[in-house]
Order: C-alpha cells, then structure tokens, then sequence
C-alpha cells in the first residue's frame, strides 16, 4: 500500500482544534485539503503529520507552537491613533481590520484594546502562541500528471 512521501500531494479531511478541545478549523462539509507535502503550503507540524500514512488513515498529532505559527511576538502590538481610524468606524475589542504596509501588502489585525485616543492592534497569526491538536484522515494520494516532452 502506498505511503504518503515527501513531494506526494496528498488530500486530507482534518479537524483543528486547540488543547483545551476548541475547534478552530475543520474541513468537515467541505472539500478535503489538497497540497504538496514538504513544499511549505500548511505548517511544519501538519505536513509531518500526514508522511507515512496511507489511504484511508486516522492520525491525531499534536503540533507544538514552534512546528505550528510560531510563538506571538509582542512586537506585533500595535499602538494606532483612533483618528487615523474610518471616521464612521466604533472600535470594539475583537474587531477585525487590515492594514496595508509600506509594501502595499494587506495585513490582517485584531482590535485588542480600545483606549481613549488609540487602539491597541495586534498582527500575529490568530493561532501564534498556541500549541495545536489535528484529527487527520489520508483521503487520496494524487497521481502527479503525466507529461509529455516533445523534441
């Protein structure tokens, strides 16, 4: 039977949840999670998860913080002027926003703290900091496509 390997692209059904039980993500009513193992697309600790397995297995794997976004880095809190905010926008804790940096890339944050002249935003992955549980299940080991060269 075969056995998922590097360079393999693999198709999972997971379930994400965080050590206290919390789902954060699942695929379940969806399509199964399809990406090339070893190449970088999910974190460290998933694509570890699934090399050995073959179709049809189960696996729960515990992903430390370092193998999953890593540990929240302070210098990711963001102390922003309210009046630099929308005009129409009431800031609230938990508030989801995006900035745009210097790069023009787009930056997703949270509205941590509401002050009276700023707000604290924070830009870590919403999971840094936190060590990960995945149910996974091997659905389908992809056949890479036949290429033809021609002369």
């Amino acid at each position: 039977m075969q056995q998922v390997k590097n360079g393999d692209t693999v198709k999972v059904h997971y379930h994400g949840k965080l050590t206290d039980g919390t789902t954060f993500d699942s695929s379940a009513g969806r399509e199964p999670l399809e990406f090339e193992v070893g190449s970088g697309m999910v974190i460290k600790g998933f694509d570890e998860g699934v090399l050995g397995m073959a179709i049809g297995d189960k696996r729960t794997v515990e992903i430390p913080v370092d193998e999953a976004y890593g540990p929240a880095d302070p210098q990711m809190l963001i102390e922003f002027p309210i009046d630099r905010l929308p005009a129409d926008l009431k800031p609230e804790p938990g508030m989801q926003l995006s900035m745009t940096d210097g790069a023009g890339q787009n930056i997703p944050v949270v509205i941590t703290e509401v002050k009276d002249d700023s707000v604290i935003l924070d830009g870590n992955h919403p999971l840094a900091g936190e060590d990960l549980v995945f149910d996974l299940e091997l659905v389908e080991i992809v056949a890479p496509k036949s290429r033809i060269i021609m002369p």
